[in-house]
């Protein structure tokens, strides 16, 4: 079983009907994803999603580390952003095996827009951030962060090399899969990604109509 993870920390720019929004994608164009996870701290109610509490009051992108909890998911699960724009088939999103979206601004780091992973593979990542959270959450905790910006991301890409685990990269593996959104033209996809201050809600033509489900 394939199974898709969001999270939704409150006291951000996203809600509910972003999360509705990227369910729909998924199901239109990745329906090999049988079960849509959203982890959260805010009372829930969307059809097709599932609802699971956020354990832990880590703030802004550090709830993203819960994604990784022991007995979530069986099979294949995928983490996915919620400002992640699906516009044609995505379902080798789906498909088994370790994989990760290689950070735009900086190659051969992780990136956990999109991070592939089967059943508790990455539990150890959770069981190091919970057993320490306010040691990973300090800048410099995983030693010089190349943008300056210390995130989930760079724990993640820390904690993997440490463990010796290299994922895959999407845009290697599944070449015209991934698509970074650029206002200056319309026509993207199948798999729309946001950079830097651009989001789906901003966004012009036919991605902001796929995000709506027009």
């Amino acid at each position: 079983m394939a199974t898709l993870i969001t999270v939704l920390k409150s006291g951000g720019r996203y809600d509910g009907p972003w999360v509705a929004r990227l369910a729909a994608g998924i199901r239109r164009h990745a329906p090999a994803f049988e079960r849509i996870l959203c982890l959260t701290d805010l009372p829930l109610a969307i059809d097709g999603v599932e609802r699971v509490a956020l354990r832990h009051d880590w703030p802004a992108w550090w709830a993203k580390m819960e994604a990784f909890r022991p007995g979530l998911v069986e099979g294949t699960a995928l983490l996915c952003d919620l400002d992640t724009v699906l516009t044609g088939p995505a379902g080798t999103l789906a498909e088994p095996g370790l994989a990760a979206m290689e950070d735009y601004f900086h190659k051969g780091r992780v990136s956990s827009a999109l991070l592939r992973w089967h059943g508790d593979d990455l539990a150890p990542l959770y069981a190091a951030f919970a057993a320490e959270p306010g040691r990973w959450m300090r800048p410099g905790s995983c030693g010089p962060v190349p943008n300056a910006v210390h995130g989930d991301q760079v724990v993640i890409d820390h904690l993997l090399a440490r463990e010796g685990r290299k994922p895959p990269f999407f845009q290697h593996r599944y070449p015209a899969l991934l698509d970074f959104y650029d206002p200056r033209r319309d026509r993207h996809g199948p798999v729309v990604i946001f950079i830097g201050d651009a989001k789906p809600d901003t966004a012009r033509g036919s991605v902001h109509e796929a995000w709506l489900g027009a």
